[in-house]
């Protein structure tokens, strides 16, 4: 199974690189950036040791497509994808928060809320929520941006009185993010799915903000599927989705959630094989067309060859 984990890449015009935890970012000059999704996944944020097979090809091309599909609501980072696992784009001085929005109490909130919090990033939460109940309008819960271990949840007034974003700022990113989570809602429920949370990020070029990075993606977001949710809803049953947490789950299962001490259990080829269909299942799922396996046989020089042609024209 061909999959793309590290890149060490030259590109024409090259000033710098930075490795993320799924992508890596190559600086071309002072204006651009080349974002490679890579095969690699993470969990608990933890980088794990083996590669999903087309999992950065199903990022890149998710993300690509809702970048284009949400454009009239607020200018983003995205000129060009020149090859099917990359999109080049502007560079933006990132805002340090993350704005995540729930639509629904589930994931890390549900797991919070289940040990008695009654408040999530300064927000009060009601009584008597059960797991996966649709709030009455969706919740806006930011998180920090750490460089290194875990992300933060932040309340709004101490974004602001931190000086992380000014308030004027925060209130626009606040807008931004609700009318993007309502499009991608509308797009979901097209298909057949409840966009369940998801989370933004966003930057600033010239005095204007930018959406940035990743949206809608299986990694980003989550998806409930609309058909039977009621049903499993009422009978507090598992609700069937397309995200990330089936991995975190197998984790958890497994005795791993990212803490001192403990092992990532075995990936075996099944496993990795298993999670793959998965995300080709998501994308085909929210985008409504078949996922085209691009040629895998030689992901490094494929990639080098369509970005270093797209940066000399």
């Amino acid at each position: 199974m061909d999959t793309l984990t590290k890149t060490n890449y030259h590109f024409p015009g090259q000033t710098n690189v930075y490795n993320g935890k799924v992508r890596d970012v190559y600086s071309i000059g002072e204006d651009s950036l080349v974002m490679i999704a890579t095969d690699r996944i993470s969990a608990f944020d933890v980088v794990l040791p083996r590669g999903i097979p087309y999992k950065g090809q199903v990022l890149n091309q998710i993300a690509s497509r809702f970048l284009d599909a949400t454009s009239d609501i607020v200018p983003n980072w995205k000129q060009a994808s020149p090859d099917p696992m990359v999109t080049v784009g502007v560079r933006c001085e990132p805002y340090k928060v993350e704005m995540v929005i729930r639509g629904y109490i589930t994931g890390s909130a549900w797991r919070e809320y289940r040990k008695g919090a009654r408040t999530l990033c300064g927000l009060p939460l009601p009584e008597g929520l059960r797991e996966n109940q649709k709030f009455e309008t969706p919740l806006i819960t930011p998180t920090t941006k750490a460089e290194e271990g875990h992300d933060e949840n932040i309340s709004k007034e101490e974004i602001i009185a931190q000086g992380l974003v000014s308030r004027e700022e925060y209130e626009q990113l606040e807008q931004y993010t609700y009318e993007l989570f309502k499009r991608g809602t509308e797009m979901a429920a097209e298909k057949g799915l409840i966009l369940v949370d998801t989370k933004y990020e966003f930057g600033k070029k010239d005095g204007m903000i930018y959406l940035i990075d990743e949206i809608h993606t299986p990694d980003s977001s989550r998806y409930f599927y609309s058909d039977g949710y009621k049903e499993r809803f009422e009978k507090g049953e598992e609700q069937k989705q397309l995200s990330k947490e089936f991995v975190r789950k197998w984790l958890m299962d497994n005795a791993f959630q990212g803490q001192q001490g403990q092992q990532v259990p075995e990936m075996s080829d099944a496993y990795c094989q298993s999670v793959s269909e998965r995300y080709i299942e998501l994308y085909e799922k929210i985008v409504g067309e078949q996922f085209v396996k691009a040629d895998a046989g030689n992901l490094e020089a494929r990639i080098e060859k369509n970005v270093t042609e797209y940066l000399k024209r």
